[in-house]
């Protein structure tokens, strides 16, 4: 593919950004990739293992020039980010994200926007459980769900200029309403998420099981719930104080269906059971004819790197 923008600006260096570097990289998007991150750290390695074009000490050096900005930072520090960058944006520039909130992540940025910036937030549904300079990989993205959710008013080519690249990057990008987004989102990765929390937090605090015995006998199930409970803590809470409404809608039906389960146990209704865990086994089949995972057999020591961790 031929250059799509000149210069991007990774605000932020962790797996999601790293990652894109290494995929516009992998089919030259880009004519200069300029990254910074608030830690002194980060940005020291960046530098060392060459992740950047150029590794700058603030933002509002980063976007300089830059016709596309991405902000990789939590959702929690976007606002701020936002204020820090707006009067340094180029004329034209367009401005994307990938935090995995939209409607709280629009209203946080758009008031800090000058007018003659593209605004175009996206969701990448990819990750692991690793986080920093060093975690991300140019394949990250390959054949995975890129979510665009344009805000009112935003210029139809810089969006499908924005979906270009994303596609450059091995995604696949659809669009959507931002609090369709948020719904969708707290169904498939936030409430998971908290259950992979809870379930671990509940191991630790069972003191009849003993530490050894709990990692000595994590069975696929725990052991998925452990990876998941080991992404990156700011960016978890995060997302819980940001999409709060729609976590806490899917929470109440995850509890209402918890219940139907527990008196199908205590009653012995095994047919309930049955049924039920019939109807979720069609989920798993229809991930995998979507392509979204394989049903080769992986007993969490398959690959090195392990989708999931949003």
């Amino acid at each position: 593919m031929s250059v799509i923008y000149q210069r991007v600006a990774l605000i932020g260096l962790g797996l999601i950004a790293g990652s894109m570097a290494h995929a516009i990289r992998r089919r030259g998007l880009a004519g200069e990739i300029v990254g910074t991150a608030r830690s002194a750290e980060t940005r020291a390695i960046a530098a060392e293992i060459g992740l950047c074009d150029r590794v700058v000490g603030t933002a509002a050096e980063a976007v300089a020039g830059a016709d596309l900005v991405v902000l990789a930072v939590p959702v929690g520090a976007m606002e701020s980010v936002a204020a820090e960058i707006g009067p340094h944006l180029a004329p034209d520039a367009t401005l994307t994200d990938v935090g995995s909130v939209k409607r709280d992540v629009i209203q946080a940025i758009g008031p800090h926007l000058p007018a003659n910036v593209h605004f175009v937030p996206g969701h990448p549904l990819a990750g692991t459980e690793h986080s920093g300079p060093r975690s991300g990989f140019a394949e990250l993205f390959d054949n995975r769900y890129t979510l665009l959710t344009p805000v009112d008013g935003t210029d139809p080519a810089a969006t499908e200029r924005l979906r270009t690249l994303w596609e450059g990057c091995g995604a696949i990008v659809e669009e959507m309403d931002p609090d369709h987004h948020d719904l969708v989102l707290a169904v498939t990765s936030h409430t998971p998420h908290l259950i992979a929390y809870t379930m671990v937090g509940v191991a630790d605090d069972l003191r009849r099981v003993t530490d050894s015995e709990v990692i000595k006998y994590s069975a696929a199930g725990f052991r998925d719930f452990t990876r998941i409970a080991a992404s990156d803590p700011t960016m978890w809470r995060d997302v819980f104080l940001s999409n709060k409404d729609a976590t806490l809608e899917i929470l109440g039906r995850f509890t209402e269906e918890l219940f139907a389960l527990q008196r199908a146990i205590r009653t012995g209704d095994g047919d309930h059971l049955y049924d039920y865990f019939t109807r979720t086994r069609a989920i798993r089949r229809g991930i995998i004819e979507a392509g979204q995972d394989t049903d080769a057999p992986n007993f969490g020591r398959g690959t090195h790197r392990k989708e999931g961790a949003e």
